[in-house]
C-alpha cells in the first residue's frame, strides 16, 4: 500500500472583505500518494489554487480564513504548524511552482543565487556547496551550468519555467505544487515542460498536484483527477475513470466544449452561463443554475435546495450530484437524463 503524502480532509477557506464573505473553498478532501500525480481541474475562480496555497500555509492574513478541516502532510496537520515550522517545511518537504514565470523570478538576483538560496536554508550548504549543487539543478533542467550567474531577463519564458523548476525542486521535496505551471507558454514549450515535470517526477519519486483547466495536460501527465466546481470538489476519481466514464454534468460539460479532431464539422457544446458569485452562491447544488439534468426531473427540488452528498459509482469514482443519490439506479437514472436531453424535452 502506497503511504499518502498529502491527505487533506473536509477543508473550507473563507476570505472576508469589506463585510461580505467569500466562500473560496468548501469542505474539499483529496490526497494523493508517493510517486503520483493528482490532477485539479476547473474553471478560473473555483478554488483551485487557494487550496494549494493552504498546504504551505500561505492563506493571506487576515482577509483568508480556514474555517474548518485538516491538511495531513506525510501524517502531519499543516494547520496546526507555527510560522516557524512552516518556514521549515516549505521548500524542502512541499514547493510549488507558480503559474507566471515571467513575475515568480526576482529580476535583480541571477538564477544561481535564487536556487542557492533554498539550499543554503534548507540542507545547510555553504556558499560554494549551493552554488555547485545550484549548477547541477540547472543541468537537471536542461539549462547548461555556464548560465548560472545570468538573470532572468536573459531567460526565455520556457527557460524561466525550468528555473522555476530548478529552485522547487532544490531540496528534493515530497510534494510539489505546480499551479498552471505552462499557462503563459507556447504549445511547443508546454510539451517540453510536461516531459521534463513527468521524468523528474519519476526520478525524485514525489506527489505532484496538478491545477489545470485543461484537460489534455491531465490527460498528459496525472493518475487521478478531481474536478472542482465553485470551490467544492464534483467529481473525483482515475484519470481512466474520469475520462471513460464521465458522470457530473459539469464534467460532461468540459468534455463537450473541447474540439472533436475527428470531427472538424461538429459544433462545440458550451457550458452555459457563467460561474455563480462565491460571495452569493445559490442554494442547493452550486452548479444547478447551469444543468441540463436538472429542471424537470425527479431530483429537481433536491438540486436547488440541498447540497448533494458524495456517491460512489464504482472503483473509488466519487460523484457529488442527486442524480447518483441511488448508486444502483445512476446509470438508469443517467440514460433516462440523456436520453431527455436528446429529445429536447
Amino acid at each position: 500500500m502506497t503511504d499518502k503524502i498529502l491527505d487533506i480532509k473536509n477543508l473550507t477557506i473563507q476570505y472576508h472583505s469589506d463585510g461580505e464573505i467569500t466562500q473560496a473553498v468548501n469542505c474539499v478532501s483529496l490526497s494523493i500518494e508517493e510517486g503520483k500525480t493528482l490532477g485539479l481541474v476547473g474553471e478560473t475562480g473555483a478554488g483551485k489554487t487557494t487550496t494549494a496555497l493552504s498546504v504551505l500555509g500561505l492563506i493571506p492574513e487576515p482577509q483568508g480564513r480556514v474555517t474548518g478541516g485538516r491538511i495531513l502532510l506525510e501524517g502531519e496537520d499543516v494547520l496546526k504548524k507555527s510560522e516557524k515550522e512552516l518556514g521549515v517545511i516549505r521548500g524542502s518537504k512541499v514547493s510549488m511552482i507558480f503559474q507566471d514565470p515571467m513575475s515568480a523570478l526576482n529580476p535583480v538576483l541571477t538564477v544561481g543565487e535564487q536556487i542557492a538560496e533554498s539550499l543554503r536554508l534548507h540542507e545547510d550548504l555553504d556558499d560554494k556547496g549551493a552554488r555547485e549543487r545550484a549548477k547541477q539543478m540547472l543541468e537537471t533542467v536542461g539549462i547548461p551550468a555556464e548560465r548560472l550567474d545570468e538573470y532572468p531577463h536573459q531567460f526565455s519564458g520556457g527557460m524561466k519555467q525550468r528555473v522555476l523548476i530548478a529552485i522547487a525542486l532544490a531540496c528534493n521535496p515530497k510534494l510539489l505544487l505546480a499551479d498552471e505551471p505552462t499557462t503563459a507558454l507556447d504549445v511547443t514549450i508546454q510539451a517540453q515542460i510536461l516531459d521534463l515535470m513527468r521524468n523528474l517526477r519519476s526520478q525524485y519519486n514525489m506527489a505532484m498536484l496538478m491545477i489545470t483547466h485543461d484537460l489534455g495536460i491531465v490527460a498528459e501527465i496525472c493518475d487521478d483527477v478531481a474536478v472542482m466546481y465553485a470551490g467544492s470538489i464534483i467529481e473525483y476519481g482515475s484519470l481512466e475513470e474520469i475520462f471513460d466514464n464521465t458522470c457530473h454534468p459539469y464534467t460532461e460539460g468540459l468534455f463537450n466544449s473541447l474540439p472533436d479532431i475527428e470531427n472538424r464539422q461538429a459544433s462545440l457544446k458550451p457550458i452555459k452561463g457563467l460561474m455563480p458569485d462565491p460571495t452569493n452562491l445559490p442554494s442547493g447544488c452550486p452548479f444547478h443554475p447551469r444543468c441540463d439534468y436538472c429542471e424537470g426531473k425527479p431530483w429537481e427540488q433536491k438540486c436547488k435546495g440541498e447540497m448533494p452528498g458524495e456517491y460512489e459509482v464504482g472503483n473509488g469514482h466519487l460523484v457529488r450530484c442527486w442524480m447518483y443519490e441511488h448508486t444502483n439506479e445512476s446509470q438508469v437514472i443517467r440514460k433516462s437524463a440523456d436520453k431527455d436531453a436528446e429529445e429536447g424535452r
